[in-house]
């Protein structure tokens, strides 16, 4: 079984899916996951898309859906307990999930930990306590475990495996039409429906501002998320803006389109980190409910909010967390970027590192020799 509540474990989860298949093709697979791991083969017994959310007060709206997700899985684990569970993130949900597998007999493993260094770090210790094995992917949180006497597999960063392009800049913006001369800024606001709704307006009058600002032709890409229809776009500022800039709605080549940026501006999450990989300078953006932000400024203590930085230890990239996520200083963080030739090189060197700090590939390779190590006799 495979617990997966969120696009992006859906993802991994789903490469993980596969390279245990690779080692071993006669398992069967079931748990709670979006259209990638439906994809790869497993039985959805819950849409994780219908749990979706981020924030603590956003919790509450999906309630139903949670619960019922939770129900299903206890039920399925209780009828047909599985050989291994396999949690991905997702803490609250998981470990509830664990302590049940835990009375049940069931062996764990916690692929990808959540990020107790970020908040709640005692969480740490009820995962040791419940899982057989716990594989992290972040450099830093192998030593966060030893120092609380918990062992860990770090497996590195299953991105690694995953971000790579399929055109070169120039065949991508003549696919799309687009000169290669022209100042090519990435749109990205996310994947979620309230990510939109938060964002995208003040990206859109970034764009705006920026275009009046500077003197070359720029296209804006907007890329749109399986999960976003067009009309939630135009509700949140396209239908205003489209004909006052360039901007172009792109439905697929995610990693192609980042690449072909020359600086993005993202709401924070794996695709900052999506971005770094793929060398193109970027601002990290976040704007929360205002009761979720401040809960979460009391029980959240670091330096960073995004992956980028947090991986480094240091700002590579600028950040925008809330009242500070406006159209002025968005814009104002582009065009330093794209003006100041000292920035923009600090930068590229910054995400350079952070490739070289998340080692080598292979996560899920290792991944799936934990998992089968976990449930063999």
């Amino acid at each position: 079984m495979i617990v997966a509540g969120e696009a992006s474990g859906d993802m991994h989860g789903a490469n993980l899916l596969k390279a245990i298949q690779a080692e071993q093709g006669d398992l069967y697979f079931s748990g709670l996951g979006g259209p990638e791991l439906g994809k790869a083969g497993m039985e959805l017994l819950y849409d994780a898309s219908k749990l979706a959310v981020v924030g603590i007060t956003e919790v509450i709206s999906h309630l139903g859906d949670i619960l019922a997700a939770r129900k299903a899985l206890i039920k399925k684990m209780k009828e047909e307990p599985p050989a291994l569970l396999i949690l991905i993130d997702y803490p609250d949900f998981n470990l509830f999930l664990a302590a049940k597998a835990k009375k049940l007999g069931i062996p764990i493993f916690y692929y990808i930990s959540p990020q107790v260094w970020a908040w709640r770090s005692k969480r740490a210790k009820k995962i040791g306590r419940l899982a057989d094995r716990i594989g992290v992917i972040l450099p830093f949180e192998k030593e966060f475990y030893k120092e609380r006497a918990i062992e860990v597999d770090y497996v590195g960063h299953p991105l690694l495996d995953i971000v790579k392009t399929t055109m070169t800049r120039e065949e991508f913006l003549a696919h799309h039409n687009i000169d290669s001369s022209d100042t090519v800024i990435g749109l990205l606001p996310g994947s979620r429906t309230k990510e939109i709704s938060s964002l995208l307006p003040d990206f859109l009058e970034a764009a705006f501002l920026l275009k009046e600002k500077l003197p070359q032709n720029i296209a804006f890409l907007l890329p749109r998320a399986a999960t976003i229809s067009r009309k939630i776009l135009e509700d949140n500022g396209l239908d205003k803006y489209q004909d006052q800039i360039n901007i172009r709605v792109i439905d697929d080549n995610r990693y192609n389109l980042m690449a072909a940026c020359d600086v993005a501006v993202a709401a924070s999450g794996t695709v900052t980190l999506e971005l770094a990989l793929l060398d193109t300078p970027l601002i990290a953006t976040y704007r929360f409910s205002p009761r979720t932000y401040y809960l979460g400024k009391i029980l959240v203590k670091f330096k960073f909010f995004s992956l980028v930085n947090l991986i480094a230890d240091k700002e590579v990239i600028p950040e925008l967390l809330q009242d500070q996520v406006s159209p002025e200083s968005i814009c104002n963080n582009l065009y330093k970027i794209l003006a100041d030739s000292t920035i923009h090189d600090t930068m590229k060197k910054g995400l350079s590192e952070v490739r070289t700090l998340l080692g080598t590939k292979g996560a899920s390779t290792k991944a799936a020799k934990i998992a089968l190590e976990t449930f063999k006799p």
